[in-house]
């Protein structure tokens, strides 16, 4: 179980500018997850001890200001604005030599190569159509892509494949969309056995929004917090129990739990 009131939360865009270089974690929560998190331990833990959370929903800025947590959001900041920011190449960082994990640093062999972004998770298919935009949208970053096994929960030798390919990669950005709860939960539980340097994003539909395979809302719908809204009138037998029945559930666990 979480409490909103508690959480530590990236208060806005500007903010994203602040997060130091170097091994970070960073996790987005949004109504679902804060209801999956009520009834998930790991997940809650996840949330809780990851070195920064953004608030991807306007549910999450509207019940900040209104519990008069510790965080207070002025704004949503969506997994795709995380994206859009550390993919840009934010001011500060390095931009040919060294990278975004270690400003006006060189490593050994990393002198004379672009900065890598790794995509760990999907489809092969989401991740090939990753790599073709890649190509047209950020032609300065290389391209590394994992996709996992498509199962509930990975095994031992799935977990080592996965774990030995991030860090044969020696990305200078990792990418993880495999939904909430279970990507959360994955990056947390093997958070000490990557060897990486890098900001780590946990942004699940991203991937598809990216790839095309799933069109984000239009910006009207956006900027009057009514992306969810969209999301349910794209795919309401999809989406009916997580908006209808889990909007309900967030004002009730935020009545009774905070």
């Amino acid at each position: 179980m979480i409490k909103l009131k508690d959480l530590n939360i990236i208060e806005s865009l500007d903010a994203l500018s602040r997060i130091p270089p170097g091994k970070i974690l960073i996790n987005t929560i949004n109504a679902h997850s804060y209801n999956t998190a009520q009834k998930d331990a790991l997940f809650a833990e996840a949330l809780q001890n990851g070195d920064y959370l953004i608030p991807d929903g306007a549910s999450i800025v509207k019940a900040c200001r209104w519990l008069k947590a510790k965080s207070r959001p002025t704004e949503r900041v969506a997994g795709w604005d995380l994206f859009e920011f550390e993919m840009g190449v934010p001011a500060g960082f390095p931009k040919v030599e060294g990278t975004v994990c270690e400003p006006g640093g060189e490593s050994d062999g990393m002198k004379n190569r672009r900065r890598r972004v790794m995509f760990m998770g999907s489809s092969e298919k989401v991740l090939s159509l990753i790599r073709k935009r890649m190509s047209e949208v950020y032609p300065q970053w290389e391209v590394v892509t994992y996709s996992p096994p498509y199962k509930p929960e990975f095994s031992d030798e799935d977990n080592e494949a996965i774990i030995s390919a991030i860090n044969d990669a020696d990305p200078d950005l990792l990418w993880i969309g495999m939904t909430a709860p279970k990507q959360e939960k994955w990056a947390y539980a093997n958070w000490d056995r990557l060897n990486i340097r890098c900001h780590v994003g946990t942004i699940g539909a991203v991937f598809d929004f990216f790839a095309g395979t799933y069109k984000r809302a239009p910006l009207w719908w956006q900027d009057h917090s009514l992306e969810w809204l969209y999301r349910l009138l794209k795919e309401p037998r999809r989406m009916w129990r997580r908006y209808l029945i889990g909007n309900a559930l967030f004002l009730w666990n935020i009545l009774v739990n905070e």
